[in-house]
C-alpha cells in the first residue's frame, strides 16, 4: 500500500475511488475516478447490518453485493487504466478471496506499506483503507493488474494530508484586490491569470460561490471538504513569488478559509478597483442573468433578501417586470455598498485601478506588481 503523501508528488498516478457515489460527491482526490464497489443503498445496508446485527452479517451481505457487481467493476477499471482484463469467472475469484471468512480475510490482506512509489501505479482506495479496497486490490492483482496498489489509510489519510497541509501553509504576502460589488474583481483576477499564469488564487471559483447572499445563483457551491481539496491542490501547484487574490471575508458562501491563508490575506497589500455605477450594474446583470441565468433561483434568493432591506424597494416587482438595471441599482445602494463600506471602508490601499477595461486593468496591475518584486 502507498502512503497518501505519494498522491501529491506530481507523478503519473491513476486514482480509483471505490467508495459509494455519495461519498465520492462530498469530496475526493482531485482527478480520481469513482468506480464504486457498493452503491449508496448497498453501502447503507451493509453499514446497517454492521451496526444492528454483526460484522459477520455485514461481511456476508457485502460479499453478495461484490459478487453481483464484480464484472462491471473489473470492466470499468480496465477501461479507466487501459488494461486488457482477462476473461473468466470473476465471481469465483471473489468467492475464493472471501472463503476464509471475515477474520481470515483481514489476516490474509494485512497491508504492507511500500517505501517507494512504483511507476504509474493504479491506486485504489475506500474510506479508511479497509477490506473494500484491499479485497479489490487482491482481486485485480490476481487477474494480472500488477500495478494495482491500495492507499494506506484510504480517504481518511488523504483528508488528513490536506488538513495538515492547509494548517501549515506558508506563502508569499498576498496582493488583495478590493473594491465595491460589481467592479469586476473576479473578471480582473481571471484576466490577470491569463496574462500571468500561476499568479492568482480564485477562491470564488474554487468554492463555486460569489461570496454574497445571492452568490450561489447559477453556480454549484461545493462542500467544505471539496473546497479544502481544491484549495490544497491550488496552493501546491506552483505559486511562488506572487499570490493575487480577491478580497473575501473568512467565509466564501458556506466554506471557511483556513486560518493561515486568511491571516495572510488580512495582512496583504491591498489594491483598490473602481468603476462607474453603470459599469457595475452591467457586470452584475451579465454575471447573474447572462447566458440564460437561473431566474427562478434568483427570484427565490431575492425573496429571502427583501425582508432584510428597507420597505418599499419593490425588488420582486422590479424583477418580475424585468427592470433589472433599477433592481441592481437599488441592491447596490441599499445592501451591497453599505455592507462593503462598513466592513472594508477603513482599509488602506496602495494603488487604485479602473476596471472598465478588464484587459487593460489586469495589465496595469501586473506592471505595478512587477515593479514591487
Amino acid at each position: 500500500m502507498l502512503e497518501a503523501s505519494h498522491l501529491f508528488g506530481g507523478g503519473d498516478v491513476c486514482v480509483i475511488d471505490l467508495r459509494s457515489p455519495a461519498e465520492f460527491a462530498e469530496d475526493h482526490v482531485p482527478g480520481a475516478v469513482n468506480i464504486p464497489l457498493f452503491g449508496d443503498l448497498q453501502r447503507s445496508m451493509v453499514g446497517f447490518l454492521y451496526q444492528q446485527s454483526s460484522p459477520q452479517a455485514a461481511f456476508k451481505k457485502g460479499r453478495e453485493f461484490a459478487m453481483q457487481g464484480v464484472r462491471e467493476l473489473v470492466d470499468a477499471v480496465a477501461e479507466t487504466t487501459g488494461w486488457l482484463a482477462p476473461g473468466g469467472d470473476f465471481e469465483a475469484h471473489i468467492q475464493r478471496i472471501c472463503s476464509v471468512g471475515l477474520e481470515g480475510l483481514e489476516r490474509s490482506l494485512e497491508p504492507a506499506v511500500l517505501g517507494v512509489c512504483p511507476p504509474r501505479p493504479v491506486v485504489l482506495h475506500c474510506w479508511r483503507g479497509g477490506l473494500r479496497s484491499r479485497s479489490v486490490v487482491s482481486l485485480l492483482r490476481g487477474l494480472g493488474l500488477n500495478k494495482a496498489v491500495g492507499l494506506n489509510g484510504g480517504y481518511k489519510a488523504y483528508r488528513r494530508q490536506v488538513l495538515d497541509g492547509l494548517a501549515a501553509w506558508q506563502g508569499p504576502k498576498p496582493i488583495v484586490l478590493r473594491g465595491l460589488t460589481g467592479v469586476g474583481k473576479t473578471l480582473v483576477l481571471r484576466e490577470l491569470e491569463r496574462q500571468r499564469p500561476g499568479w492568482t488564487l480564485d477562491l470564488e471559483g474554487l468554492a463555486g460561490h460569489r461570496s454574497s447572499l445571492l452568490g450561489m445563483v447559477g453556480l454549484e457551491p461545493c462542500s467544505q471538504k471539496t473546497f479544502d481539496s481544491r484549495l490544497f491542490q491550488a496552493l501546491n501547484s506552483g505559486l511562488n513569488r506572487v499570490l493575487v487574490v480577491e478580497g473575501e471575508s473568512r467565509k466564501v458562501g458556506d466554506v471557511v478559509l483556513p486560518a493561515p491563508l486568511w491571516k495572510a490575506m488580512a495582512g496583504g497589500a491591498n489594491l483598490w478597483l473602481q468603476a462607474s455605477e453603470e459599469y457595475r450594474i452591467q457586470v452584475l446583470m451579465d454575471d447573474y442573468l447572462g447566458r440564460g441565468g437561473d431566474r427562478e433561483n434568483l427570484r427565490r434568493q431575492l425573496a429571502a433578501l427583501a425582508p432584510r432591506l428597507p420597505a418599499g424597494l419593490d425588488l420582486l416587482g422590479l424583477f418580475d417586470r424585468r427592470d433589472e438595471p433599477e433592481l441592481v441599482r437599488r441592491l447596490l445602494h441599499h445592501h451591497y455598498d453599505p455592507l462593503y463600506l462598513h466592513s472594508e471602508g477603513d482599509r488602506s490601499t496602495l494603488a487604485s485601478f479602473d476596471t472598465s477595461d478588464v484587459e487593460g486593468a489586469a495589465s496595469r496591475i501586473a506592471t505595478w506588481i512587477e515593479a514591487q518584486i
